[in-house]
């Protein structure tokens, strides 16, 4: 008996390996082979696994209930053709919880295209939906009891003919319109839209994963993902959750001071600042306009990459702020 249950309670230690694994996977497997429909396909598998249900939106439908995905994505050839990928799972009684992972599976920059340096990691703009994903299946195989939403907006980023310009305004699923400063900040336009789904099921408590800012990089480096919560008790408890299993994070200002440098002329909102000021909080503070007001919500800015190889962490792609994130999960319905 005691041997049985020694060996039980490994369980929950090979469960955070398994995710940890699936992120770094996912992220160093190339664009052409992980690309949005790779994604739809790591969902259904991961879905499957857990019986829950999986649903996808893509083509007209996509274009009229998620116009800034479909903007952002329609210049990629067919096979990356974009799509809202969700799933959801649990006793539709128990507290909704919402998951939401930035799933930009390769980032050209758009029109505004990146330099070839620039472009040597975008296999890796996906990575918040890896974590995203990882989250997800550690909820379930845990049986919290939540009634989970995961939403990936999964795309490419690419260059033709269609692809939406600087200058053009987008509508949104909110009904924000929004300018184009710059088609190389396409993440949040796709996370726009993904949480103003999450939203309308009313979570009790919304977590997101981006690549979103090189500015955070510049903050705090590649170890650390910057965290932006608009409640101080979530970002302590995330923080103490992260420090509990080698897992830290470093919280950033949601300044609502910066909010007018994403103010534009013709639109409600412009996706990039005139300035070069505090880009991690600017880009989270374009987030914060589709969560609705009230909504306890935590966003992580994370690298999702290790830039060298430390002891039992590989050089390539990683989990920076899941396990924080399953920390808190666990407190509060485990």
């Amino acid at each position: 008996m005691l041997l049985t249950k020694a060996a039980g309670a490994i369980d929950p230690a090979l469960a955070e390996v398994a995710a940890t694994a699936l992120v770094r996977d996912m992220v160093n497997t190339p664009a052409e082979d992980m690309g949005p429909a790779q994604l739809e396909a790591e969902v259904e598998r991961v879905g499957k696994a857990h019986k829950a249900e999986v649903k996808v939106t893509s083509g007209d439908a996509l274009e009229q209930g998620y116009p800034m995905v479909h903007a952002v994505g329609r210049a990629a050839a067919r096979q990356h053709a974009p799509r809202l990928l969700e799933l959801t799972w649990g006793d539709p009684k128990h507290p909704k919880l919402a998951i939401v992972g930035k799933g930009v599976c390769f980032d050209s920059g758009g029109l505004d295209i990146k330099p070839a340096a620039g472009m040597a990691l975008m296999k890796k703009d996906m990575g918040g939906a890896a974590h995203a994903l990882a989250l997800a299946q550690l909820v379930m195989q845990h049986h919290l009891k939540v009634r989970l939403h995961l939403l990936i907006p999964a795309v490419e980023n690419a260059i033709a003919g269609n692809a939406f310009r600087p200058g053009d305004v987008l509508r949104s699923r909110a009904g924000i319109s929004v300018e184009i400063g710059n088609t190389d900040a396409e993440g949040r336009l796709v996370l726009g839209d993904a949480l103003t789904r999450a939203g309308e099921e009313e979570p009790e408590l919304v977590i997101d994963f981006a690549t979103l800012t090189g500015a955070a990089r510049v903050a705090v480096g590649p170890d650390l993902p910057a965290l932006f919560t608009r409640r101080d008790e979530t970002a302590a408890e995330m923080l103490a959750a992260g420090e509990a299993v080698s897992d830290p994070c470093w919280r950033l200002p949601l300044y609502d001071g910066y909010r007018e440098y994403l103010k534009s002329d013709i639109a409600d909102l412009n996706n990039s600042a005139s300035n070069g000021f505090a880009g991690a909080s600017v880009g989270a503070l374009f987030l914060d306009r589709f969560v609705p007001a009230g909504t306890d919500w935590a966003h992580f800015d994370t690298f999702a990459w290790r830039p060298a190889a430390k002891p039992g962490r590989p050089k390539g792609g990683d989990a920076l702020g899941l396990r924080a994130a399953w920390g808190l999960l666990k407190g509060r319905y485990g």
